[in-house]
């Protein structure tokens, strides 16, 4: 009994060292943590994850880190290295052959051939080989090249030979003759001809052939329709300016021109001149006065009639004797009120003319060439382009706004 219950207790202190959360003290034994069965399924990646961090998975990948960093370091395992590259047996040689005093020169050349620091850092230093480029080495159709070889290995032992190899011993044998460049005094003796004559020699072979063969073969231009040969408008396509503005004119075309230059500045100032009227403040006798202004206020208000119109004698005068001379000198000092006549807004037509007049004593080559395309039809004209709305305007009422209405 004692022996069992000392035996079923020490299987039950395990099996508690083992539920406990620390570590045993014995040498066999393992962290619980670690020791501690995970479940779960292992054909998924989060089981291979778990896989790789017990104890086991641990372990096989730090041995295989280990040897991947022996084969970088020393291009293989270190154990099965053989002594030789592993040891070397110092002679003291090298000693004495540094402690000699080198040269200016020699010291030049051992720093030439000492390689840069940017050179060792993008060094290689790992010791394991490149892998193979198995696609670097293949030859495409290599069986078909292959069986190719073996066929001409065959009919070379019985004396036939490849096409090629027969055309080039015929080209050996019987060379081509050569080019010979035409030389600038062969170009001076070939005879002369007017291109565009009828009886061109470029065109004697082509005579008698079939029309639509050669329209086809592309040895024969298109027919040029009738409409190309007609000009689109009689406008001339340079129009000439005055005989006067020539480099040398003549004395009566010279004038003519002055005299025109003349009455457009003339225009161009009395234009001028009328728009300095139209703008100048009134003089003291047009200036409106009292009475004027009055006047001018009634006007529609009060009904004319024959004889109604007239103040009466008496009327309208102040009480009190007035002597003629004073009368006189105010009808003298109160003049009748001369009205302006009101400046009239110059239209868009009229701006538009007047500029184009402005562009004509500077001008520009390129307006004056596209507007001459323009007048012969051979540039479509245009307008300005106007804005057109696409969508019609829709007036909402205001959700708000009607209530309020409401």
């Amino acid at each position: 009994m004692a022996a069992g219950s000392s035996g079923g207790g020490g299987r039950h202190g395990s099996k508690n060292e083992a539920n406990s959360g620390f570590l045993g003290l014995r040498p066999t034994s393992v962290d619980p943590a670690l020791r501690r069965r995970r479940r779960g399924p292992r054909n998924k990646k989060r089981g291979w994850r778990r896989l790789a961090q017990e104890p086991l998975g641990l372990e096989v990948d730090q041995f295989l880190e280990d040897v991947r960093l022996q084969e970088r370091t020393s291009g293989g395992l270190i154990s099965e290295a053989p002594d030789e590259k592993l040891f070397f047996v110092d002679t003291g040689c090298k000693n004495k052959e540094l402690s000699k005093k080198r040269t200016k020169g020699q010291k030049k050349s051992l720093l030439l051939k000492k390689p840069l620091r940017v050179d060792l850092i993008l060094e290689n230093t790992s010791k394991v080989p490149v892998p193979k480029d198995v696609l670097a080495h293949q030859v495409p159709n290599a069986k078909k090249l292959k069986r190719k070889e073996q066929l001409w290995e065959r009919l070379a032992k019985q004396g036939e030979l490849p096409r090629e190899v027969r055309r080039a011993q015929a080209r050996l044998l019987n060379p081509p003759a050569a080019r010979v460049k035409p030389r600038p005094q062969d170009t001076i003796e070939r005879p002369f001809y007017d291109l565009w004559a009828k009886d061109n020699p470029l065109d004697r072979p082509l005579e008698g052939q079939d029309e639509f063969f050669l329209e086809q073969t592309k040895k024969k231009g298109v027919k040029r329709p009738q409409h190309l040969h007609t000009k689109p408008s009689q406008a001339p396509a340079v129009e000439a300016a005055p005989a006067g503005a020539s480099y040398n004119p003549s004395f009566e075309d010279h004038q003519t021109l002055l005299w025109a230059a003349h009455e457009v500045e003339l225009q161009r100032q009395k234009e001028a001149e009328k728009l300095e009227r139209q703008l100048a403040p009134p003089t003291a006798e047009q200036a409106a006065t009292q009475e004027s202004t009055f006047r001018e206020m009634c006007q529609g208000l009060l009904e004319e009639s024959d004889g109604e119109g007239e103040p009466e004698p008496g009327e309208g005068q102040d009480e009190g004797p007035k002597t003629g001379g004073d009368s006189a000198a105010g009808a003298e000092a109160s003049p009748p009120a001369v009205r302006l006549a009101p400046s009239e807004k110059k239209t868009e037509q009229q701006r538009r003319r007047e500029k184009a007049a402005r562009m004509l004593p500077e001008g520009s080559v390129l307006r004056d060439r596209f507007k001459s395309f323009q007048r012969r039809n051979m540039i479509e004209p245009r307008e300005r382009a106007k804005f057109k709305r696409k969508y019609k305007v829709k007036l909402v009422e205001r959700r708000a706004f009607r209530e309020v209405q409401l």
